[in-house]
């Protein structure tokens, strides 16, 4: 344990560009997936069928096919049918955005649905437009129930990032993959990386945990009593007499 230690301070720089390249990975793939889930969440929701149809495809696509599959074609068959090569780094953001986007579509959807009928209805009887029902009264109350599930995703999607390993990407799995074969000392290598992983995943589930505390707080929302959360401008609704889904 002592060599491959030794061998992995004195490679530092090597460890930072492979960390580099996992945390990339995992920002740039849940940024892409956080957007897809708005916009198929979104869509599930829809009026038209077309769109509810078109989502619901492509979500239930992506749910049911390997991720590692996923990989493998966008690496080696996308290129063959369109004569574009991505980057190992880009084809694993995409794989990873496009499967957990399909995942966290669901998480979007089930958010707005569980937002009481009244609010819904209070904000058209206020004549406000679709988008300001969603920015102002929906999306502030349904947005706190979604961060739970989306930390959940993100810490999925970061132990997902050595399968970058088989595209040839240099991430933090090859990198120390790289040191064991040349120390020989497997156990040394795997609780190392078990230690990285950990890590990261706690500072990201920290960060996480902050970002549900904010938006509860914006909304005056307790964690033990969700039912009591109320969108900003509520009071107004209140005054206007109509029914908020509030305390009771």
């Amino acid at each position: 344990m002592g060599d491959f230690l030794t061998y992995f301070f004195d490679h530092l720089p090597d460890v930072w560009s492979g960390l580099g390249v996992t945390v990339a990975a995992t920002l740039l793939g849940s940024a892409l997936a956080l957007a897809l889930s708005f916009v198929f969440g979104f869509m599930a929701n829809a009026r038209l069928a077309v769109a509810r149809g078109t989502s619901r495809v492509i979500v239930e696509f992506f749910r049911g096919t390997s991720l590692y599959v996923q990989l493998f074609w966008l690496y080696y068959a996308f290129p063959i049918l369109v004569g574009y090569e991505m980057s190992p780094l880009v084809c694993g953001v995409v794989a990873f955005g496009i499967n957990y986007g399909a995942y966290g579509s669901e998480v979007v959807r089930g958010a707005l649905n569980a937002v009481p009928k009244a609010q819904w209805e209070a904000a058209v009887a206020l004549n406000m437009t679709p988008a300001q029902r969603m920015r102002r009264v929906i999306l502030p109350q349904a947005w706190p129930q979604m961060i739970p599930p989306f930390n959940n995703l993100l810490i999925q999607l970061l132990k997902c990032t050595p399968l970058l390993w088989l595209i040839s990407a240099a991430d933090l799995t090859t990198v120390v993959q790289q040191m064991r074969d040349r120390t020989g000392e497997s156990t040394a290598a795997y609780l190392t990386l078990l230690v990285i992983y950990f890590v990261l995943a706690y500072a990201l589930t920290l960060l996480m945990n902050a970002l549900e505390r904010h938006a509860k707080a914006r909304i005056g929302g307790r964690p033990e009593r969700r039912s009591l959360l109320r969108p900003p401008g509520a009071e107004g609704v209140a005054k206007a007499g109509v029914p908020t889904g509030g305390a009771r």
